[in-house]
């Protein structure tokens, strides 16, 4: 099968980064453009500082077909020069450069930007893949040929996965959680410095809880013609900042409509498997993964698990004060909650038609 062209704009840093280890030899797509604020011939040269030093601050080496990409700016890309774009970009400069590419080309984003227009699907393959119908509307209204379609916070994603099947079965009336989120959401910005975190939890992230609050009610909304309609659940949150470098932890207590015994609820969710059968090649096996042993999960161990695509949970118990179930959750949050998400999405829509 003829590969698709594809672009990876914001090649150079983390979050790029992420898009260029799921891109590698990818049987569906090609990278054969790389676009950065810092122009070099190729991304081997990109990723070089003058000093010598590396950009790249992934525990795995770049990978041998993405050094010689091509590289070029944002001033002299052509977006319909390739078929899809992952843009991996500040929501600032996204607002500014995703509508252009979005006109010619399908666009998949990390960033924020698009999150909660109302012709804007929130998708989550496996979870959501209903919406997808939405992007016919937002082509429509907006006259272009491509799209832009964003992943959802990567707080909201590993906790939208196991919500699923309890709200399918079962439906929920409230959720409340608490977050222990890893350093590398936090990127390489600025307000979590060294020395704040270290020996310490941060009990505070800025806009973080209202974007799970309304993200998750999206993603688990009805989708129709005239659109999504939020889910009608009770959301409250409270999310930190942790001492772990990759995946987020969250305890999660959930009220369900329809009171169920405690097997029956663990049926549910072990008997839910999006991707069983799948030819997606970035789905995981399964997509949530649930622990017997009370000591899982834990980040170390369990993040990894189907090449960071599974969501893992553990400690699922009665819950007496909201009348459901309570668990803990580990979620890779710069793998399926961010590059490899979006690139599993768009291996989704490649197979619904929306792309090529």
């Amino acid at each position: 099968m003829t590969r698709l062209k594809a672009a990876v704009v914001g090649a150079t840093g983390m979050a790029g980064q992420q898009f260029v280890q799921a891109l590698t030899r990818h049987p569906n797509f090609e990278v054969v453009q790389m676009v950065t604020s810092r122009t070099a011939g190729t991304y081997r040269e990109a990723l070089r500082e003058a000093n010598g030093a590396s950009r790249w601050v992934q525990q795995a080496p770049v990978p041998d077909d993405m050094l010689d990409v091509p590289v070029t700016s944002s001033k002299t890309f052509r977006p319909e020069a390739v078929d899809v774009i992952f843009t991996a970009i500040e929501s600032e400069l996204a607002q500014e450069l995703e509508p252009w590419f979005a006109r010619t080309t399908p666009t998949f984003s990390t960033a924020s930007a698009f999150r909660y227009f109302d012709d804007t699907p929130l998708l989550i393959a496996g979870v959501n893949d209903d919406h997808a119908e939405l992007i016919r509307r937002q082509q429509r209204e907006r006259g272009w040929q491509g799209f832009v379609l964003p992943v959802p916070n990567c707080t909201v994603t590993g906790l939208a996965v196991t919500l699923k099947p309890l709200h399918a079965l079962f439906g929920i009336r409230s959720v409340l959680m608490v977050s222990m989120q890893s350093l590398s959401g936090a990127g390489r910005s600025p307000g979590v410095r060294g020395m704040d975190i270290l020996d310490n939890i941060i009990p505070y992230i800025p806009n973080e809880e209202g974007k799970v609050r309304r993200e998750l009610l999206k993603i688990l909304g009805d989708y129709d013609v005239d659109g999504i309609s939020p889910a009608a659940i009770d959301v409250n949150c409270i999310c930190t900042r942790a001492n772990v470098s990759d995946g987020h932890t969250e305890s999660v207590f959930v009220g369900l409509k329809r009171q169920a015994e405690l097997a029956e609820i663990k049926d549910a969710i072990e008997r839910y498997n999006p991707f069983a059968g799948s030819a997606l090649h970035s789905a995981p096996d399964r997509l949530i993964r649930l622990f017997d042993d009370p000591f899982r999960p834990q980040p170390r161990l369990d993040r990894e698990l189907g090449g960071g695509m599974t969501t893992s949970m553990g400690r699922l118990e009665d819950e007496p004060v909201l009348g459901g179930v309570k668990y803990v959750l580990v979620s890779h949050n710069t793998k399926l909650g961010a590059g490899k998400g979006a690139v599993l999405l768009a291996e989704s829509m490649l197979t619904r038609g929306l792309l090529g």
